[in-house]
């Protein structure tokens, strides 16, 4: 097929295109003006009033104002005015504020449009280049900031208005006009006759012969919202009035009516321009009169018999919706109906509807004249009015899926895939118009082929102003024809409109650069999209005017979203069933998904000046989380088609092929361990801990080693060695004479955090029994804390309970009696009340492997185990820490943890009796009412090392986050900290110890001195920072490499980078293997894998309570199955890897730093990768400010994410978009469920450990009382 480009045609001339302007006469615009009144007087009346302005209810003033007539003398001596009074009145004769050349802008109203012409034409006279912009209405308009930008780039100081506009601008206190956001600083100059000077009866404007000077700078709204200013020459302006006058066949003294805006496109050319140099009859009808009484400018037709009108589709639509209660109207005397967004694709339904209607009040279908237009290229075709209506108008029926492909497919009506189009005439005279390709070298369409439209013409704008780069791209364009020449010497403007050239040179216009989508390579019109969800039923359910439609990138490929204001009245069913009957709509016409379908409350997107939608502002609402939607339907199941492929699980490699000496796979076999046990100190003569107790009551009985703190800092109670051993005899002779205990009796220790669980647990092993230490009940919370004391209580087979007196009265409560039966429990026996004397015998224990105590807890997966802890790992796990962080008598150590299972326990009842130190105990429910309580007496105490929780650190960097300074007044000073360690069974929160050490470095705190502990059911801890060794390390992994197992370093700062710190040093005694948890074979060093530990302080196994053996047994008896098979080991079940680094051990070795990644039971098997739910979670929270917090978990084979809203619940679906996009891009996982919830919904376990199955287990049984809950499609 040849290619296509066809050029206007001249009434006299041939072919040649650029001969056209020698015939028109290059006369300047002004001296139409000169005309003088008593010239007009032998005129017809309607040309001697040249512009009307209809009665209208004031914009700014709120009165009705009356229509305001203009005549050409009156315009002239008003322009010359003006144009006096810029030059002249404005700064100081030595200094003038505007000279010839400079720009000026224009603030007028819609509804005056007499004060803008006589303001336009006293630029033009003063040869200064007027810029016309919206009135601005607020400091914070949308889009009012990029006009300020373009007003700044041009250089614009001085701002003409109209009286009443002055009036009503937005005044500060002082009544002075604010600085509008991003606005230069403007003078501004009222423009009414009454302020002016007269100018000398000498003075006369200088009028030049049209030239390449600016004209006036038109301003243009991109798609990204900035505005550029298109600079439009007078030989351009001069020669497009004369090409419209041409092609409408002007005549003078004709009468206009117009409802376009006049300030700027085609009401500007028509109405203000071209008007005046025919000396025609214009009446305006403004936006806000059409507002009130949309049939306004078809009276007006009627009562002036008007010729020709200008209106756009939307003014017809109105006129349809309205004309019923009207009867004496006729459009008989219209010969022609300029439709001026006659380009827009549903135009042709407006116009089709309009002339059905009012065919019957007269009007010809031959007199509706299309046309298409752009800021840049000015008018690029206009349909001609002609005589006779023998020659239908152009019309294409074209396949939606061929417009996809950018390619003309004929198609017929009856489908429903279809677009219908209308021809916009032909090209202007004396201009050359062609089709190039939209993207890359502008080389020139087939004839079927759909691209942007390109114009070659004196009547075009010139320039972006100011933008040298980009007025290159757009106005100097060189279409390339298929052999590779030049298709014409002289530069094409692009036009911005996409479309084609059909039979007979008609221009036919299918849509807009700025409304293209372009979603997996096929291009898709915003305004297409928009009409089809139009077209949707119940068709009155939204607003026509107020729908967006945009795209946005997400994971690499644009994805549509669409926008709608919903009618107040409609409930959620209605917009539910709406919003997917557009889904489906939009998919079976346009064959496309739709990432997100979002309604809002009707009348709260933002608007411009005239009422429409401003799109930028809308999709910037949206990507920021800023729309506030009432509903919202995601699809990325249907719309994101572009995952990489699920993961395919290869077999694993067989042993004998892998294992060469210490090698697997060409890479060192994952193992580390700890330094030796020695066995030196006195203590490590005794087998038994209560042992040790008697031990140093002996030998330093005065020695404190227990200091209890309440909640203002000051010791509430201490116990000496003596002290401690004289009160666990005598809880030893309670339970032997009052419980009848025996020895290996199971005991609950159910006290708060204190000396008072000390002595009772010591009591316990005085008397052979086995403590249990259990939480209290809260007494706020009964009714779900006190089941799991219960729980416990039966699982471990109690024969007794311990407590205090406050507890024992709490037990038996009305709400802890209506919440579990007291009937059923063991003996209670109150330790308030002692006996005096002590118990006859110490129980003298004889064998190591002896239970000595439970250790139960609530995992974060929510399963309630107890793990049996012998004498010999009590021992073993003391004298580890004790070698660690080098615990001797004279030291001190303040423990700021919960004393019930875990390492906390350990630190807070044992470590103290083993190794002499002195321990501070500080209760971390104490921290709630005096956060700063732990800090304090750190400082106050001197304190070396310290251990602590995450919940305790994240209670003191949100609750002392602005206190630093008053703290420092206090004294508080962190710089004898040694050792901060926060203990915890999970990965180390990196962000929260970081903010920590940030936040407290001003308080003396070492960055070095903050590290984690890591521990897990079966063993305790396996790693601890302690005091010597090397600095924790950091290193940066790739996240997509992890979720496939496998550990890749990267730099940090690089994309998909996640940033893991060391748990600590391994403990002495603790050897560390990383084992494959399928195969249970040795993995290499750059693996994940299971940790598994070797140590004498691990676990002996779970209690079942029954004698049997539950849960997994191979927990704590383990065998490789190659490689070393004889060591016993202990699978952790969580995830990880170790790295050889640089640094050198204390024995001079180099370290083995330790890295946990997750627990193996709460990662999440996802598309045949492993995810673990805090990577997500990370990803989430950064979303949006609003988001507290955050869990995620699997459900069936969707991702279920609950959010924590902090703020307005009308912002709970913004989030839905906001989340899904974010774990799309950066996980490559699709959101299945997004459940927003109030603040505290997550549970989360005394160690600050999200209880995730908790959660999800409430959700599917409905019990979150959710704000929102999106189930994307």
């Amino acid at each position: 097929m040849e290619s296509y480009q066809t050029h206007g045609n001249h009434e006299n001339h041939g072919n040649h295109v650029f001969d056209v302007f020698d015939t028109i006469p290059l006369i300047p615009l002004q001296p139409l003006l000169r005309a003088h009144p008593s010239q007009l007087r032998s005129h017809q009346p309607p040309v001697a009033q040249i512009h009307t302005h209809t009665a209208t209810q004031s914009r700014h003033t709120h009165t009705l104002t009356q229509p305001c007539v203009v005549s050409i003398g009156k315009l002239w001596s008003r322009s010359v005015k003006l144009a006096f009074n810029i030059l002249h009145k404005l700064g100081s004769k030595q200094e003038p504020m505007v000279r010839p050349g400079d720009r000026v802008a224009l603030v007028f109203p819609n509804n005056d449009p007499v004060a803008f012409m006589v303001a336009f034409y006293g630029c033009l006279l003063a040869e200064v280049v007027p810029v016309p912009i919206e009135v601005p209405l607020t400091r914070k308009d949308a889009g009012s900031q990029q006009i300020g930008f373009l007003l700044g780039s041009c250089g614009v100081t001085v701002a003409l208005t109209s009286d009443a506009c002055h009036k009503g601008l937005p005044k500060s206190a002082t009544g002075e006009i604010p600085q509008f956001r991003g606005w230069p600083k403007l003078l501004w100059f009222v423009t009414e006759s009454k302020h002016l000077s007269k100018p000398p009866r000498d003075w006369f404007p200088h009028i030049k012969d049209a030239n390449s000077d600016t004209a006036y700078i038109e301003y243009k709204t991109c798609k990204d919202g900035s505005v550029l200013g298109v600079t439009v020459m007078r030989i351009a302006l001069l020669t497009h009035c004369q090409a419209l006058t041409q092609s409408c066949g002007y005549t003078e003294a004709e009468t206009i009516v117009n409802v376009l805006d006049f300030k700027k496109d085609v009401g500007l050319w028509h109405g203000i321009l071209t008007s005046v140099m025919n000396m025609m009859h214009v009446i305006s009808v403004p936006y806000s009169l059409m507002k009130v009484n949309p049939l306004s400018w078809i009276q007006k037709v009627y009562h002036f018999k008007a010729k020709v009108a200008c209106v756009k589709s939307r003014d017809m639509h109105w006129a349809l919706v309205a004309h019923r209660e009207q009867k004496d109207i006729s459009l008989s005397s219209l010969r022609m109906l300029l439709v001026a967004d006659g380009s827009n694709p549903w135009s042709i339904s407006s116009c089709d509807a309009f002339l059905n209607v009012f065919q019957s009040k007269g009007l010809r279908s031959e007199v509706i004249c299309p046309c298409a237009s752009s800021p840049e290229a000015l008018t690029v075709a206009i349909r001609r009015p002609v005589e006779d209506s023998s020659q239908p108008p152009g019309r294409g029926v074209l396949s939606m899926q061929g417009l996809s492909y950018s390619v003309v497919r004929v198609d017929t009506e009856e489908r429903l895939s279809v677009l219908t189009v209308q021809d916009v005439g032909t090209v202007m005279p004396g201009a050359l118009v062609c089709v190039v390709k939209p993207d890359g070298v502008p080389l020139l369409c087939k004839t079927d082929e759909i691209g942007e439209l390109c114009v070659c013409s004196v009547a075009t704008g010139t320039s972006y102003y100011g933008l040298t780069g980009m007025t290159k791209n757009t106005f100097e364009v060189f279409p390339v024809a298929s052999g590779g020449g030049l298709v014409s010497e002289y530069a094409f403007v692009r036009t911005g409109l996409l479309g084609f050239v059909g039979p007979g040179g008609l221009v036919f216009i299918s849509g807009k650069m700025d409304g293209l989508i372009v979603v997996s390579g096929r291009r898709h019109n915003a305004d297409d999209i928009i009409a089809t969800a139009l077209a949707v039923e119940p068709m009155k359910f939204i607003y026509r005017g107020r729908i967006a439609v945009f795209s946005v990138t997400v994971l690499h490929d644009e994805r549509i979203v669409v926008v709608a204001e919903q009618r107040p009245d409609s409930t959620e069913e209605d917009s539910f069933q709406w919003m997917s009957r557009v889904l489906q709509a939009i998919d079976s016409i346009h064959g496309v998904g739709v990432f997100c379908l979002g309604l809002v409350p009707a009348n709260t997107l933002p608007k411009t000046p005239l009422g429409g939608l401003h799109l930028s502002e809308t999709k910037q609402l949206y990507l920021e989380g800023g729309l506030h939607p009432c509903n919202v339907l995601m699809c990325p199941h249907t719309c994101v088609t572009n995952l990489p492929k699920p993961r395919q699980k290869q077999p694993e490699i067989g042993p004998a092929s892998v294992m060469v000496g210490n090698l697997v796979s060409g890479k060192r076999i994952a193992m580390a361990s700890g330094r030796d046990l020695g066995q030196t100190d006195d203590n490590d003569q005794f087998l038994f801990l209560s042992e040790v107790l008697q031990w140093r009551s002996q030998t330093t009985p005065e020695h404190i080693l227990y200091t209890l703190l309440s909640s203002r800092g000051a010791v509430s109670s201490s116990l000496t060695c003596l002290q401690l051993h004289k009160r666990a005899e005598r809880v030893a002779a309670l339970l032997l004479e009052r419980g009848g205990l025996q020895e290996g009796d199971h005991i609950a220790l159910v006290y708060p955090p204190g000396i008072d669980l000390i002595a009772a647990f010591y009591g316990c092993l005085y008397a052979g029994c086995v403590p249990i230490t259990v939480r209290p009940p809260h007494p706020q919370n009964i009714s779900t804390t006190l089941p799991t004391v219960k729980m416990i209580v039966e699982v471990s087979r109690s024969a007794c309970v311990m407590t205090t007196a406050v507890i024992c009265k709490l037990l038996r409560s009305k709400e802890a009696v209506a919440t579990v039966d007291i009937r059923n429990w063991p003996p209670v026996l109150d330790t308030d009340d002692l006996p005096k004397k002590k118990s006859p015998a110490l129980y003298k224990p004889c064998n190591p492997d002896a239970l000595a105590y439970l250790d139960f807890s609530v995992s974060t997966t929510g399963m309630l185990a107890g793990v049996q802890i012998s004498h010999n790992a009590v021992g073993a796990f003391c004298r580890s820490v004790k070698l660690q962080c080098e615990l001797y008598p004279s030291r001190e150590v303040a423990i700021c943890l919960d004393p019930y299972c875990g390492l906390g326990f350990v630190l807070w009842c044992l470590c103290s009796v083993y190794s002499g130190h002195q321990s501070i105990l500080i209760p971390p429910v104490e921290l709630e009412s005096n956060p700063a309580l732990w800090l304090l007496a750190v400082s106050q105490l001197r304190v070396r090392d310290t251990f602590c929780s995450y919940s305790v650190m994240e209670l003191c960097t949100k609750g002392l986050g602005l206190q630093t300074e008053a703290l420092k007044a206090r004294g508080l000073d962190l710089s004898r900290v040694r050792a901060c360690v926060v203990v915890a069974e999970e990965r180390p929160r990196m962000s929260l110890t970081h903010s920590f050490s940030k936040l407290f470095k001003d308080l003396g705190l070492h960055p070095r001195s903050v590290s984690t502990a890591f521990g897990c059911r079966v063993n305790l801890a396996i790693c601890l920072q302690g005091t010597s060794g090397p600095d924790p390390t950091t290193v940066y992994v790739d996240m997509r490499a992890l979720r496939h197992d496998r550990v890749r370093l990267v730099e940090r700062g690089s994309p998909h980078s996640l940033p893991l710190m060391e748990s600590g040093k391994i403990l002495p005694g603790v050897r560390i293997i990383i084992a494959n948890p399928e195969t249970k074979g040795p993995l290499g060093d750059s693996h994940l894998g299971e940790i598994w530990v070797h140590s004498a302080h691990n676990g002996s196994g779970y209690y079942s309570g029954n004698g049997e053996e539950v849960l997994q047994s191979d927990h704590f008896t383990s065998r490789l199955s190659f490689g070393d098979t004889s060591t016993v080991w202990a699978r952790t079940g969580y995830l990880g890897f170790l790295r050889r680094t640089e640094l050198t051990d204390a024995s001079g070795e180099r370290h083995d730093a330790l890295y946990v990644v997750g627990a193996l039971e709460e990662a999440m098997e996802l598309r045949g990768m492993r995810y673990h739910p805090i990577d997500i979670e990370t990803s989430v929270i950064r979303t949006h400010q609003s988001i507290m917090e955050c869990a995620v978990f699997p459900w069936t084979n969707l991702l279920v994410v609950v959010v924590e809203l902090e703020g307005s619940e009308q912002e709970a679906l913004d989030l839905v978009p906001m989340v899904t996009k974010a774990v799309l891009e950066e996980h490559y996982l699709i959101v299945g469920v997004v459940v927003v919830t109030d603040i505290g919904v997550i549970p989360i376990n005394s160690r600050g450990e999200k209880q995730r199955m908790h959660l999800r287990d409430g959700f599917l049984q409905d019990q979150l009382d959710p704000i929102y809950v999106a189930y994307n499609m």
